[in-house]
């Protein structure tokens, strides 16, 4: 598993394991636990997930020094302030059963979310945060942010996958030092990405599958991915992308994938922000 400095140089694995959509704690605790056992040492979670707990319940049955993981969660918009973020840290890290979170994210850029942002500056001067993030911000609200905290963010975790490759975006991370994080790096299975025309005869090339294809074309853009998958056998291909490197005939072929825009979210549309906003995680 290779692995990435980020800007405060604490060490990120570039694959880990998601758990978006398994509320089921019992399968959650039991994917996690597969997942760890696979050779995953990322794990991404978030509040509104409602699965913390069984994170918590995987962490400490699974066998792995504490400090050989690396666990993410997330603020959600409810909790986007200052002293709702001081509120949440506090939350994740009990429901979490851990004294500090590896990353912490704001999960969406919404609400008061530079003063949850400043919530989150002091828990990472006082290590309960090894290094602080968001996700789904655009080019214009990660210059923003960027322009105005005091510790630049990290990461920003976004929809990235071959049909929306965020070249501009890309290129704005890097210009402000923040790591490209991919949520969806299957694009929640649209245009047949498993069994794409140009995918698979790539991938027919180094005897892997479409899947593994899509995740080497993100990993050796730089981009950390985080598939999902409660099935054992499916975890331990998503992790097979380690021995094979695609050339630079086949990047530019899957360059020629992108759509330029997202089919699964958008962000700018008043319903959903009203939706995400009307989303109550707690009293």
């Amino acid at each position: 598993m290779e692995t990435i400095k980020l800007n405060n140089g604490v060490e990120m694995p570039l694959e880990g394991f998601g758990v978006f959509q398994v509320p089921n704690l019992a399968v959650c605790e039991q994917a996690v636990l597969d997942a760890i056992a696979t050779g995953y040492r990322l794990i991404d979670t978030a509040a509104a997930y409602m699965n913390e707990e069984a994170v918590s319940k995987a962490i400490a049955k699974c066998g792995v020094p504490r400090e050989e993981l690396f666990i993410t969660t997330k603020l959600w918009v409810q909790d986007a302030s200052y002293e709702g973020a001081k509120q949440a840290i506090e939350t994740s890290m009990k429901k979490l059963g851990l004294d500090y979170i590896d990353l912490y994210l704001i999960h969406q850029p919404m609400g008061d979310y530079i003063g949850a942002y400043r919530a989150m500056e002091e828990a990472n001067e006082e290590g309960k945060l090894k290094a602080i993030g968001v996700c789904n911000c655009y080019p214009q609200i990660l210059a923003d942010i960027c322009e105005t905290v005091e510790i630049k963010p990290a990461v920003n975790q976004v929809e990235l996958h071959p049909f929306f490759q965020q070249e501009s975006a890309l290129a704005l991370m890097k210009e402000y030092g923040v790591h490209p994080e991919a949520w969806g790096p299957f694009a929640e299975g649209n245009h047949g990405i498993f069994t794409h025309p140009v995918l698979t005869r790539i991938d027919q090339k180094y005897g892997k599958s479409a899947a593994q294809v899509a995740l080497r074309w993100n990993v050796q853009r730089g981009v950390t991915v985080i598939p999902k998958s409660v099935h054992k056998e499916r975890m331990e291909q998503n992790m097979d992308i380690w021995d094979f490197q695609l050339s630079s005939e086949d990047m530019a072929e899957i360059a020629g994938l992108d759509i330029g825009r997202s089919e699964i979210v958008d962000h700018s549309d008043p319903k959903f922000v009203q939706m995400l906003h009307q989303m109550r995680i707690h009293e």
